[in-house]
């Protein structure tokens, strides 16, 4: 009798062991890494210099362009651009919304640093941040991007020129 308590008790033991065993190889959703291109402009913008230091001046641009996925998949982008910059130089903060043809949306929070020339001139800048929404087939995203930009000098009559950006998103979609 003492014996078959041990049996049965060494097989409910068995028993979970197991299922833990099983259950910590449950398949976990993979990151996807999707790579981009692309160009944008300024269509507005509103700087306010601010007295401390010479050049110094804290400002709002909406950049809008094309990006280009690796995929061969286009996206319109407007993005929101919040920054603070001396002589051309300084941080940002980008709120983005990558509009794509089947009208699915991602919406990017990212912040960065701008580089300028010795002249003052804004020249190239980087940015991470998180995917913080997404729509259609994009609704439930989780994920980050990495971008860097090379800003072409403003032509004349150009608040800020235009900019040439290559980036990554890695993301993971929930299960369907």
């Amino acid at each position: 009798m003492v014996i078959r308590r041990g049996f049965i008790g060494l097989a409910i033991v068995s028993i979970v062991v197991i299922g833990i065993v099983f259950l910590g190889f449950v398949p976990q959703a993979t990151a996807e890494t999707l790579n981009f291109k692309g160009f944008n402009h300024v269509t507005k913008m509103e700087m306010v210099p601010i007295a401390d230091v010479e050049g110094h001046s804290v400002g709002l641009a909406v950049r809008e362009g094309v990006t280009i996925l690796e995929n061969g998949e286009l996206a319109w982008v407007k993005a929101v651009n919040m920054g603070d910059l001396i002589k051309g130089a300084g941080t940002f903060d980008i709120y983005a919304t990558f509009t794509f043809q089947d009208g699915s949306t991602l919406i990017v929070h990212t912040k960065g640093t701008m580089e300028a020339t010795p002249a003052g001139v804004s020249s190239a800048a980087k940015w991470t941040g998180e995917i913080i929404h997404g729509t259609g087939r994009f609704q439930g995203i989780k994920g980050t991007q990495t971008s860097s930009g090379k800003l072409l000098p403003p032509e004349k009559g150009e608040p800020l020129g235009k900019a040439l950006v290559e980036g990554t998103f890695v993301y993971t979609l929930p299960s369907k």
